[in-house]
């Protein structure tokens, strides 16, 4: 109990890190270099003004020098992240330090992607392109015998997606899924793979009829970001593949 809470805490430190990276890495400053400051007034904020949720629940959720209400985004970005570093922990097997870490790597990184696509319709590939390494230079210590299956999974998502990509122009499937779907097929090897991109295009398309049916609009002309659909199918496949794999063992029993 008390790790999961010290997870928490590390959960929303990290996750007000992660803010700072995606908006960064995104209008292509350096995250290492420079104080955080107010997106209104540009004041350089303080140590006290940067503690993950408390501070915002202090403030009342503006901000301290030109009072300026700021955006719910960060702060629930902080929570999702400190929920999702313990859901993982708790769901993983094999709670080694090193099998830890490396989880939360990806999971932290699947974070940045999703928001990233969500508030910028941007896939980052100074995120994707490291993680791909990390995860092949894992595979190839821990699991060298699954490395030919995974490669396999990954170009034969990536060729799908190419494909997808080609025949809508690029209006349906932007180049950024073409290269994410690379590394969503490197992280679900086969058949995990199956499920993630069952659970992206089912989600997808139900987010996409509820906007329908919620703003009274066709969704020509408006762009939603595919980018968090895959990221959402990566991560429930990644941890919570089983019952689905257990329902399609039912009609497909090669699974």
């Amino acid at each position: 109990m008390m790790f999961i809470i010290w997870l928490t805490l590390f959960g929303l430190f990290f996750g007000s890190f992660l803010n700072v990276l995606i908006d960064r890495i995104t209008n292509g400053e350096q995250f290492w270099k420079g104080r955080s400051h107010c997106d209104y007034c540009k004041h350089t904020l303080s140590w006290y003004d940067l503690i993950p949720l408390f501070s915002f629940l202090l403030l009342q959720g503006k901000c301290r020098y030109c009072h300026k209400r700021l955006s719910y985004y960060y702060p629930f970005l902080e929570i999702c992240t400190a929920f999702l570093f313990v859901l993982t922990y708790l769901v993983l097997p094999d709670k080694s330090i090193i099998n830890i870490f490396y989880y939360l790597i990806i999971v932290s990184s699947l974070i940045v992607i999703f928001f990233t696509d969500l508030k910028y319709t941007l896939i980052p590939f100074v995120i994707v392109i490291p993680l791909c390494i990390l995860v092949y230079l894992h595979i190839f210590i821990f699991t060298p015998g699954l490395l030919f299956s995974t490669l396999i999974s990954a170009f034969g998502v990536m060729v799908f997606f190419l494909i997808l990509f080609f025949l809508t122009q690029g209006k349906g499937m932007g180049f950024g899924d073409v290269v994410y779907a690379f590394l969503m097929g490197s992280i679900l090897d086969y058949p995990r793979i199956i499920v993630g991109l069952y659970l992206a295009f089912i989600i997808g398309a139900i987010v996409g009829l509820l906007y329908i049916f919620i703003s009274k609009k066709k969704l020509k002309g408006t762009t939603i970001p595919f980018g968090p659909f895959l990221v959402l199918g990566t991560y429930i496949a990644l941890f919570f593949s089983q019952p689905f794999l257990a329902f399609y063992s039912q009609f497909m029993p090669s699974f």
